[in-house]
């Protein structure tokens, strides 16, 4: 009882560096006397690197019942690495009832504690400040064994429900957790909460815990229709593992959402579900009496089965107000072989003021060749959107009533490069005798799209057959025009294919070509399939050349060559003995495809002609 005596023993054991009695020296640290609580202290931290000293210390501060002497100490010990001294540290702080933000972050901590004494300890001094510390790890211990944890966890959890913070993270704890047992009360209950960030992370929780039943399949469900896109794409998510559609209006009804993330899913549950008589039964309703984009997808996905059962609202469907609609209507109608509906179409392409509506019912109906499609596809050549449509529905109507217009388009550089493309091309399926002509004056235009259509409408003209006093021009400005114009070298290709008179000049392209792509090109068109052919015997030879050739396409090209010349019965010529190693390389090239028609190829060789 004498201070004198206490100093005199804290003096005695400091110089022996022992703590005698760690929890009476604890205790000290409680003295009214600054020269004994010092003393203590000093010999406390001379003696803490002894685990059981520090225990003790830890069990005195609490037995000494003066918060203050706990208050700076305590929070560090809670964090010991010993489970010993971290359970009574923790003891003595819930005891001696200590608050503030140093001992709410201890307790935090020790919610994840490997020691269920400590994890209980942590709860019971939440609990005592009414806070959660970490409201994730709160909510993971829902899945710990122990009842005295989990009981104690689930408690304070409905203790501190009114923050919707603590009950965000505790249904991202669940999630995490991994336990669907844990789960599967509380997750639905928070499905329905009244903050979206809580039912977001509750219905991605219930959705990764893999939850079923009645209940949280009503969840989903209701979330279908949750203003959050987030919610709606993991309702829609949740409901896809679970292979049930949850609500068939809701989820019909979103094929309207204007998020991809949400429409494309619903899309998806929609295929997934389609045998269900509910799904069907609302796609159907959709598709006739829906509104907006949510009715235009509907008649997208129905199977064209499902036409005749809704011809009436198709045809009402033309004049719907919203132009996806009109398309998908249009779409649907355009392979119905009645004439009352050809009418309707072609009435509504006549009315029809938005351009891609316009285009949609011009490429549907340009086979018609009816003036009507006529009169609309001139009004909607200059439109940048229906213009390329509108030329290419002239290319199918009457030559003499197209010709001026596909003219006046062609030469037209107020137009899209795309409609005068489309022009082009629409010049070479109307075959006038003017045809050739024209799109050969354009040939070396400097506009890339453009080329592309007059090559598209020479290719056309070769195909139906030019006139003999077209042939030779042709062929000598498209091989001109192969060696020159590298953004359509195969564009170019094809439309040489076929035409004889091209050979001389390909031949020489094949033997002197300004690039590799050109050359494989060169060598596709050349004559390998007739062998009473001398010329074709020439070509033999430059495919026998070019089986090392660096670039790809020429290495394939010149294997296909002489798989023709092979096919049409020929034999390699003489001194072509190595073509077989070359071969066999080939056959193990890095190109997929040229292993394949090396593969080939050898076949042939060693089977011989038939």
């Amino acid at each position: 009882p004498d201070h004198h005596v206490r100093i005199n023993a804290l003096d005695g054991l400091s110089a022996l560096g022992v703590p005698g009695d760690a929890t009476a020296l604890a205790a000290l640290l409680g003295d009214p006397d600054p020269a004994v609580w010092g003393r203590a202290r000093n010999l406390l931290h001379t003696c803490g690197e002894d685990p059981a000293v520090r225990a003790a210390a830890a069990l005195g501060l609490g037995r000494l019942g003066v918060p203050e002497a706990g208050a700076e100490v305590l929070p560090v010990l809670m964090g010991d690495a010993h489970a010993d001294v971290r359970r009574r540290a923790s003891v003595a702080a819930a005891r001696l009832g200590l608050g503030g933000p140093a001992i709410t972050r201890a307790f935090a901590r020790l919610l994840s504690d490997p020691d269920h004494h400590v994890r209980i300890n942590a709860l019971d001094g939440l609990s005592a400040l009414g806070v959660p510390g970490d409201a994730t790890a709160l909510a993971a211990l829902l899945g710990d064994p122990d009842p005295a944890v989990w009981g104690r966890a689930r408690n304070l959890l409905h203790t501190c429900g009114e923050d919707p913070a603590v009950r965000a993270a505790a249904a991202l704890g669940l999630g995490r957790l991994g336990v669907p047992e844990a789960g599967a009360e509380v997750l639905p209950v928070l499905m329905g909460d009244a903050h979206a960030d809580v039912r977001r992370r509750a219905s991605v929780a219930a959705a990764r815990l893999g939850l079923g039943g009645p209940a949280i399949t009503r969840a989903f469900a209701r979330l279908l229709s949750d203003p959050d896109h987030h919610v709606r794409i993991n309702a829609l998510d949740g409901l896809s593992a679970l292979g049930v559609p949850g609500d068939a209006t809701a989820l019909a009804a979103l094929l309207g959402d204007p998020d991809p993330a949400v429409w494309g899913r619903a899309r998806n549950l929609l295929h997934t579900c389609g045998e269900d008589p509910a799904v069907r039964a609302e796609v159907m309703r959709t598709a006739r009496r829906g509104t907006g984009a949510a009715r235009a997808r509907a008649l997208e996905w129905l199977p064209e089965r499902c036409t005749e059962q809704l011809l009436d609202s198709l045809l009402t469907g033309l004049h719907d107000p919203t132009p996806a609609v009109r398309i998908q209507a249009a779409r649907r109608l355009f392979p119905v072989e009645q004439q009352q509906v050809q009418d309707k179409l072609a009435t509504a392409l006549r009315t029809e003021e938005h351009p891609e509506v316009a285009a949609g019912l011009l490429r549907g109906l340009r086979g018609l060749g009816d003036d009507h499609v006529a009169d609309a596809a001139v009004r909607w050549l200059p439109d940048p959107v229906a213009g390329p449509a509108a030329a290419r529905a002239l290319g199918a109507v009457d030559p003499g009533t197209a010709a001026p217009h596909l003219r006046a388009a062609l030469t037209d550089k107020a137009l899209s490069p795309h409609t005068r493309a489309a022009a082009a091309a629409a010049v070479g399926t109307a075959g006038r005798w003017d045809a050739v002509w024209l799109l050969l004056s354009l040939l070396d235009d400097p506009d890339d799209v453009l080329r592309a259509g007059v090559l598209d409408g020479l290719e056309t003209c070769v195909e139906n057959g030019l006139r003999p006093w077209e042939r030779h021009p042709v062929a000598w400005a498209l091989t001109d025009h192969l060696a020159t114009d590298d953004r359509h070298t195969w564009r170019t290709r094809n439309a040489l294919d076929g035409l004889t008179q091209a050979l001389p000049d390909l031949r020489r392209l094949a033997d002197n070509a300004p690039s590799g792509e050109v050359l494989a090109a060169a060598l596709s068109l050349l004559d390998g399939d007739d062998p009473a052919d001398e010329h074709a015997h020439h070509d033999v030879r430059r495919f026998l050349g070019r089986l090392d050739d660096p670039h790809e396409p020429v290495r394939y090209e010149a294997v296909l060559g002489l798989e023709r010349w092979t096919e049409a019965g020929g034999a390699l010529p003489p001194g072509s003995e190595t073509a077989r190693g070359r071969l066999e390389a080939l056959a193990e090239d890095a190109s997929s495809r040229l292993r394949q028609a090396a593969t080939r190829l050898l076949g042939a060789l060693d089977t011989g002609p038939p």
